[in-house]
């Protein structure tokens, strides 16, 4: 990508919330058959995470509210604040080389550009000011990364590699006029539905899983 084109974002990852990490990172496993890495903390929300490899520049994150940590002075991200039920699939992250740009394309509340830090990687991230992103959560967290590090880079290849990601939303025409200016043909798959929801269809070394 180069700073100012017309497509700035490409998909960086997919996030499991769940009450609680040991039932969301066994759920992701049960789903896709495959084994997490370790995570770590974030401290300016008090959260914790495992991860899980998509490819180079992909991955996979299990997150919920770590019980250990005090409460940050703001709403947490992906709304984790009001999470409640199993652990599911309920956002993706798309990253940018220009954030503040990007927020300028972006819907209203796609949230504040917010410094984050856990070990060595540094990025910054726009956090809306409630935790919930627009669309049902169904707009793309958006995500700017210092340096050379990537999570992606740092995970173990366990074979696992990201086929199609498919949105479900009511007002799936409306939430594709932003995207398609923004990402382009590799944008997800936008569907009508009654109910918001994500879908990722997962090839994994015992076949294609589906994960929601």
């Amino acid at each position: 990508m180069i700073l100012g084109d017309s497509n700035p974002l490409e998909l960086d990852h997919l996030a499991i919330c769940a009450a609680n990490l040991s039932d969301g990172v066994a759920y992701a496993e049960d789903c896709l058959g495959v084994a997490l890495s370790p995570g770590g903390e974030h401290v300016q929300m008090g959260t914790h995470n495992q991860l899980l490899s998509l490819g180079p520049s992909t991955y996979l994150e299990v997150i919920a509210i770590n019980p250990d940590a005090p409460p940050p002075a703001r709403a947490r991200w992906f709304e984790l604040d009001r999470f409640c039920g199993p652990p599911r699939l309920t956002n993706w992250v798309a990253r940018a080389d220009d954030l503040a740009a990007a927020i300028v394309k972006a819907p209203a509340g796609s949230g504040d550009i917010v410094a984050l830090k856990r070990g060595d990687l540094r990025w910054q991230m726009a956090v809306p000011k409630n935790g919930r992103l627009p669309f049902n959560g169904l707009f793309p967290g958006l995500i700017s990364w210092g340096g050379p590090v990537h999570p992606a880079t740092q995970l173990k290849d366990v074979g696992c590699r990201l086929l199609s990601l498919d949105l479900y939303h009511p007002d799936a025409e409306t939430l594709r006029g932003y995207l398609e200016p923004m990402m382009g043909a590799d944008r997800p798959n936008l569907r009508h539905s009654t109910q918001a929801r994500i879908e990722a269809l997962v090839s994994t070394p015992t076949g294609e899983r589906l994960i929601s």
